[in-house]
C-alpha cells in the first residue's frame, strides 16, 4: 500500500518541522510548504491525498488556499487555527474545509483527526485517493425525495435531473439524512457518524456543512429542529 501523501502548509518553522517529523514517524509522506502560494503550487504539482492548512499564511491565507483547492478537487482539507473561537474557523469551513484542529495541538489529536478524515473519504493510500466517495450506509439503491435523487450505488446526487457536485463529507452527511428521512438527527450524532468523532466536537462543523449542503440541494430540503438538530424533509 502506498504511503498517504500529506501537504502541510505552515509558516512557523518550528511547528512545520516538528509536525512534519511527527507525521513521517507515523508513516505519512509529507510535503511541507511555508506559505500559501508555494502550497498551491505543490498541491497542483503533486496532488496529495490530504491537505493541512494553517489559517494565517503569508502570500495567500489558508482560507483562500482552501477555496482554491476546493475549486479544483475534493481532496480532504483540515484547517489549523490558533483560536477555537476565531471567525477563521467558520470561514475555513465555509471555504470547503472538512474539519479543523486548534493550535497548539497535541500530536495524537492531529493524527486521530487525519485518520478519521481519511476513513471518511474511503482513502486507502496512493494517488487519486480522496477524489472518490464511498459506499453509503444503506449499501446501495436510488432514493428520491421530490426532485432530489440520491444514487447510493453510483454516489451521485441529482436535483431536477441535474447532477449536483458534493464533496465526500457533504455526501456522507446527505447519506445520513436520506437513510432516515423525517427523523431528527442531533448534531452530536452527526459528528459521530459523519466525522467519526468518538468524543465531543465543535458542532459548528455540522452547522456549516449543513449550510453548504442546503445551498446545493435546496434551502428548504433540510429542516432545522430548534434545540434538537436537523432532519431531511420526506
Amino acid at each position: 500500500m502506498a504511503e498517504t501523501h500529506v501537504l502541510f502548509v505552515e509558516d512557523d518553522d518550528v511547528i512545520r518541522e516538528a509536525t512534519q517529523l511527527a507525521l513521517e514517524r507515523d508513516g505519512f509522506r509529507v510535503t511541507a510548504m511555508p506559505d500559501g502560494l508555494s502550497g498551491l503550487d505543490a498541491f497542483r504539482a503533486q496532488r496529495p491525498d490530504i491537505a493541512l492548512l494553517d489559517v494565517m499564511l503569508p502570500g495567500m491565507d489558508g482560507v483562500s488556499l482552501c477555496r482554491r483547492i476546493r475549486d479544483e478537487s475534493t481532496v480532504p482539507v483540515i484547517m489549523l487555527s490558533a483560536r477555537a473561537d476565531s471567525i477563521d474557523v467558520v470561514l475555513g469551513l465555509e471555504a470547503g474545509a472538512d474539519d479543523y484542529v486548534t493550535k497548539p495541538f497535541d500530536g495524537s489529536v492531529l493524527m486521530a483527526r487525519i485518520r478519521a478524515v481519511l476513513r471518511r473519504f474511503g482513502h486507502a493510500g496512493g494517488p487519486g485517493a480522496g477524489e472518490r466517495g464511498e459506499e453509503g450506509p444503506d449499501g446501495g439503491g436510488l432514493l428520491a425525495f421530490g426532485d432530489l435523487e440520491v444514487d447510493t450505488d453510483g454516489m451521485e446526487v441529482r436535483k431536477g435531473g441535474t447532477q449536483v457536485a458534493l464533496t465526500p463529507t457533504e455526501m456522507r452527511l446527505l447519506l445520513e439524512f436520506s437513510s432516515a428521512p423525517g427523523t431528527v438527527l442531533s448534531r452530536d450524532k452527526l459528528l459521530e457518524r459523519v466525522w467519526d468523532y468518538g468524543w465531543g466536537g465543535d458542532t459548528r462543523v455540522v452547522d456549516v456543512h449543513v449550510q453548504r449542503l442546503r445551498a446545493k440541494i435546496g434551502q428548504d430540503r433540510i429542516e432545522t429542529v430548534r434545540g434538537f438538530g436537523y432532519k431531511l424533509k420526506s
